[in-house]
């Protein structure tokens, strides 16, 4: 008879990220809005090549390995806290400095890494490029890019992403602030 190995119990995470638009001049008159883009280091539980958008834990433990009492769920985090936990992530994957233009969604997804499920929330918000940062994007990047709504859809990885780009292009398409575009 084989014996089961006790189930580990589902854990939570909480995280946020950004869908970054910037627009580029074309000509004169026109402009091109393009949306970021970044290419994560390969590690252990990911697989290299992957273009995501910019996103990460609420928090994190001093150790970076585990995430901290917001990201966890031990402390329920204000709105405040995750939009600058955002603001956060698109600085350090994207290399740049981003305006909130609003809240998109909050995914739902189950995720399992050696047998541990993971049931994550991720906040995503649409925001506007404001500048790139000097220092460029941190050590979780190998790489950004500027891409058109088609090419980001190609280019992202994950299907639940590129859903997040559709709610986005949307919200801008719909004119929710008319000086953007």
């Amino acid at each position: 008879m084989v014996q089961n190995s006790p189930q580990k119990p589902l854990i939570r995470e909480f995280a946020a990220g950004g869908v970054v638009f910037r627009k580029f001049q074309i000509s004169n008159d026109k402009f091109q809005i393009r949306w970021l883009v970044t290419r994560g280091i390969s590690g252990p539980k990911f697989p290299d090549n992957i273009w995501r958008l910019p996103k990460g834990w609420l928090d994190d433990r001093e150790s970076g390995e585990k995430p901290g009492p917001l990201a966890s769920g031990e402390k329920k985090a204000t709105q405040e806290e995750i939009r600058e936990a955002a603001l956060k992530e698109v600085r350090e994957e994207g290399g740049v400095k981003a305006k909130i233009i609003r809240k998109l969604d909050t995914e739902k997804y189950f995720l399992n890494y050696d047998g541990q499920k993971i049931l994550k929330f991720v906040t995503f918000y649409l925001m506007e490029w404001d500048k790139d940062l000097p220092e460029g994007f941190g050590w979780e990047t190998q790489e950004i890019d500027w891409l058109t709504f088609e090419d980001a859809q190609k280019r992202l990885s994950y299907k639940r992403e590129k859903e997040v780009l559709i709610k986005a292009e949307a919200v801008l398409k719909r004119g929710i602030q008319e000086s953007l575009i």
